[in-house]
Order: C-alpha cells, then sequence, then structure tokens
C-alpha cells in the first residue's frame, strides 16, 4: 500500500493540459518499467489500457491513440514519474494510474506489480 500514489487529475476542456503525477516509494535493483494505463468509463479492470511507458533505461512507448499529444518522464532523483497530456479530446476521460514492475515493459496491465488508486481525468467539449 501507498507504494505509488497519483495526483494533478481533475477536469478541463477539450483541448486544455493536465499535468500527472506519480510519486513512488517502491525502490528497484536492476531494469524496471513504469507506466500510464487508464480506464475508461463504465469499463472493466481486465480493459484497462497502456497510454504510455518508460523503462529504467529510457526508452519510452505511447500507445496510438496519444498522437504526440501526451509526454511520460521520469525524475530519479525524486522518484516521480510524470504524463503531461496537451489536446486532449473528451474520449481520453477516464481514471488513470500509474503502474510498476520489475523488469522489462510489459503489455498487459495485468503483469504489473504496483498500482496507484488512480486519478480521475473529465475532458469536457
Amino acid at each position: 500500500q501507498g507504494h505509488l500514489v497519483e495526483s494533478g487529475g481533475g477536469s478541463v476542456q477539450a483541448g486544455g493540459s493536465l499535468r500527472l503525477s506519480c510519486a513512488r516509494s517502491v525502490r528497484f535493483y536492476g531494469r524496471y518499467c513504469m507506466g500510464w494505463f487508464r480506464q475508461g468509463p463504465g469499463k472493466e479492470r481486465e480493459e484497462r489500457e497502456g497510454v504510455a511507458r518508460i523503462e529504467s533505461d529510457g526508452t519510452i512507448k505511447y500507445a496510438d491513440f496519444v498522437q504526440g499529444r501526451f509526454t511520460i518522464a521520469e525524475d530519479n532523483a525524486k522518484y516521480m514519474l510524470t504524463l503531461q497530456m496537451n489536446n486532449v479530446k473528451p474520449e481520453d476521460t477516464a481514471m488513470y494510474y500509474c503502474a510498476a514492475r520489475s523488469g522489462s515493459c510489459a503489455d498487459s496491465w495485468s503483469l504489473y506489480e504496483y498500482w496507484g488508486q488512480g486519478t480521475q481525468v473529465t475532458v469536457s467539449s
């Protein structure tokens, strides 16, 4: 509990910006992966989709729907992960979760060991 804590969600109009943050207290020794997932309204946990992820070597991957609008970054010194969301769209409305796993990044949410409690992002048209 409390290994990952998200903040920064809220309500914004389409075209606006939000910055999500995730503070982590879990420590990794070796390769690890940090990522952002989202769960849309009315969807089950099994339908969580990856948004962006960053591996400990700096390799970054974004979901196709990001289309250059979001930027993931990690401040290793502060154990902080961020997601800068620009030009948001109503379809970006979802609960956003920070997740982490030891080892290389994985596509499936089920392979991530650590999760935050989530932060709600609501985009109005």
